[in-house]
């Protein structure tokens, strides 16, 4: 792709895009268009890059910012609820906000797609989260346009709200830090500016109806990974088994006074679920090297930069 290229991104204040916004410039491109409806969020990607055009808007909804589509020449779908505690939510921003997008790039012709789905479309998985990801998907591979799927497992890096950042901030104030049963949960974490790379080798190779199963290379229990982060960030924090029934008990009970709980019983439950995800070779299919987790965690807690920012949901 030329460096000129006009790249679209909904979805471009989260987690990915954050991180793909850096990689992207890093690479030499500099005609993006980040669209995320979160205010917070936005006004990070906008302190960060001036330099690139950054619009605060609901994609759910069609509007003028639609016309920001003109002349684009590839769509990067990141756009996604992951959590809530009721069903609309997961509606609105995977479902109804792919069906605007894609009328978009129908009606301003954008030749490709690269679309970010999500490992549970292939998992054990029942909730809200996975079935309308699946619809998501759907779509994109019926618009008509060209276009490849990525599935993503479970991210960690900079910017890290959730997940591994959400654990590590817990950690830090908590007096315990407690693990569901025996905490031998096999875990395929992926780090972000790996699968950004990933992103980025679709976006210029634009295979044409490509999915890849995007997982971290390494399998690590979910125990494994809080010793890491204890580890890395030199925390003293006691590690508390709790049986896993009781664990359960206490998230309902905590969601009954949070709107947005960090952590859901059905990700417990996914957490245990036992799955083990494709390993499709992506590092070899599309030549770009995997980060060893130890390296990929320390760039993330430890960088001077970006290690200080923290979305909000």
């Amino acid at each position: 792709m030329d460096r000129n290229s006009k790249i679209i991104i909904p979805g471009a204040a989260g987690l990915v895009g954050q991180n793909l916004i850096i990689l992207l410039k890093e690479h030499g491109y500099r005609n993006i268009v980040a669209i995320d409806q979160h205010e917070h969020n936005t006004r990070i990607l906008r302190e960060l890059h001036p330099d690139i055009e950054v619009i605060l808007f609901d994609v759910s909804q069609p509007g003028e910012w639609l016309d920001a589509f003109a002349g684009g020449d590839v769509l990067i779908m990141l756009q996604a609820q992951i959590t809530s505690k009721t069903s609309d939510p997961f509606v609105r921003n995977n479902i109804t906000s792919t069906e605007v997008i894609l009328e978009g790039a129908k009606k301003h012709q954008i030749p490709y797609i690269v679309h970010v789905s999500s490992s549970v479309v292939i998992s054990v998985a029942d909730d809200d989260y996975t079935r309308t990801k699946k619809a998501q998907e759907k779509l994109v591979v019926e618009s008509g346009i060209r276009h490849c799927v990525l599935r993503p497992t479970i991210m960690f890096g900079w910017f890290d709200r959730k997940h591994f950042g959400w654990l590590s901030r817990f950690m830090k104030y908590t007096p315990v830090f407690p693990i569901p049963g025996d905490g031998k949960f096999m875990r395929q974490p992926l780090y972000v500016r790996d699968f950004c790379r990933v992103i980025i080798a679709c976006m210029e190779r634009q295979p044409d109806g490509a999915v890849y199963n995007i997982t971290g290379k390494e399998r690590i229990d979910y125990i494994d990974i809080i010793k890491t982060i204890k580890r890395i960030k030199k925390l003293r924090t006691p590690i508390v088994h709790i049986p896993f029934g009781f664990f359960a008990f206490l998230l309902r009970f905590y969601a009954v006074f949070s709107k947005k709980p960090p952590f859901t019983v059905d990700q417990l439950k996914a957490l245990a679920a036992g799955d083990e995800f494709p390993d499709d070779p992506w590092w070899e299919e599309l030549d770009v090297k995997p980060t060893p987790f130890e390296e990929a965690m320390r760039e993330t807690f430890l960088d001077p930069t970006y290690s200080k920012y923290i979305l909000k949901r």
